[in-house]
C-alpha cells in the first residue's frame, strides 16, 4: 500500500492562543440544521491516528465502507510530525494535517466520516469530527470511548438505549448503548448530521462489537502504518 508523507503547513498553529482562535472562528461554520445521510446508504468512512511520541510521528487511516454491508470499499493512510503540542480541548491540531491527507488521497466518496473522538462533546463544542467535518464539507459524527468531563445517567442495559450527555442544561451527545450490557460509546454530532441520525448510523456499524466497524478498522490499520513508519525512520 502507497502511504503518503505529509509535512506541517507553513501556516499551522503553532501556540494554544492561535488554536483557540481557529477553533472559534471554525465554529462558526458548523452545521446543525441538516439531518445527514441515512443509515445503511452510502459510503461510510472511519478516520483515526496512531502516535509514536519517542520518534514524533502520526500515521493517520481512512477507511472506506458500504454503509449497507460494511464491506470496505477503498483504505488511504499518510504518516506524518505531530503538528502541535499535546494541550486538552485542541488535539484535533495534532493530527489533522495528516487525516486530511488521508481523506484527500482517497478516490472513493467518503460519505459520512465516523471519528474516534468528539464533534459537539467538546469543551468548546468543536473537537475532531467538528474540525473535520467543517474543512472537508462532508457529513461527519464524534463516536468515543469515554465521556471526557460530561455528565451522563447509565443508560439502559439493552442494545440501542441511551441517555444524554449534558453539560448544565445542554444536551451535547449521548451515551449509547451498542450492545446489551456492554459499557456505552459516547456520540456528538460533528457537522451536517442531526444527533439522532448520528446515533442511528453508530447502530448500523456496531452489528458485533462495542465500537464501530469503521473505527475498528481504521484503528488496525494506523497502528500498523505506525509500526511500519517507525521501521522505516519515515515521517517527513
Amino acid at each position: 500500500m502507497n502511504v503518503r508523507t505529509v509535512s506541517i503547513p507553513g501556516d499551522w498553529p503553532t501556540t494554544e492562543a492561535q488554536a483557540r482562535a481557529i477553533q472559534d472562528e471554525l465554529r462558526t461554520r458548523v452545521v446543525l440544521d441538516e439531518p445527514g445521510p441515512a443509515p445503511g446508504t452510502g459510503h461510510v468512512t472511519g478516520v483515526d491516528v496512531a502516535y509514536d511520541d519517542e520518534r514524533d510521528l502520526v500515521a493517520a487511516a481512512a477507511v472506506v465502507l458500504d454503509a449497507a454491508t460494511l464491506e470496505v470499499v477503498e483504505e488511504a493512510t499518510a504518516v506524518g510530525r505531530i503538528s502541535f503540542p499535546y494541550i486538552p480541548g485542541l488535539l484535533a491540531f495534532r493530527e489533522i494535517p495528516t487525516v486530511l491527507a488521508a481523506l484527500d488521497s482517497l478516490r472513493a466518496d467518503p460519505g459520512t466520516v465516523v471519528c474516534d473522538g468528539y464533534g459537539r462533546a467538546h469543551p468548546r463544542r468543536f473537537g475532531l469530527a467538528s474540525h473535520l467535518g467543517v474543512l472537508t464539507g462532508l457529513p461527519s459524527i464524534g463516536v468515543a470511548k469515554n465521556a471526557f468531563t460530561f455528565s451522563y445517567e447509565e443508560p439502559g442495559a439493552p442494545r440501542g438505549s441511551f441517555s444524554p450527555l449534558v453539560e448544565g442544561d445542554e444536551e451535547v451527545g449521548r451515551a449509547l448503548r451498542t450492545h446489551d450490557g456492554v459499557k456505552p460509546v459516547f456520540v456528538s454530532v460533528g457537522h451536517r448530521v442531526s444527533l439522532d441520525n448520528a446515533c442511528a448510523h453508530t447502530l448500523r456499524l456496531t452489528p458485533r462489537y462495542r465500537l464501530p466497524e469503521s473505527t475498528r478498522r481504521a484503528d488496525a490499520l494506523c497502528r500498523r502504518v505506525k509500526r511500519e513508519a517507525a521501521a522505516l525512520g519515515r515521517a517527513d
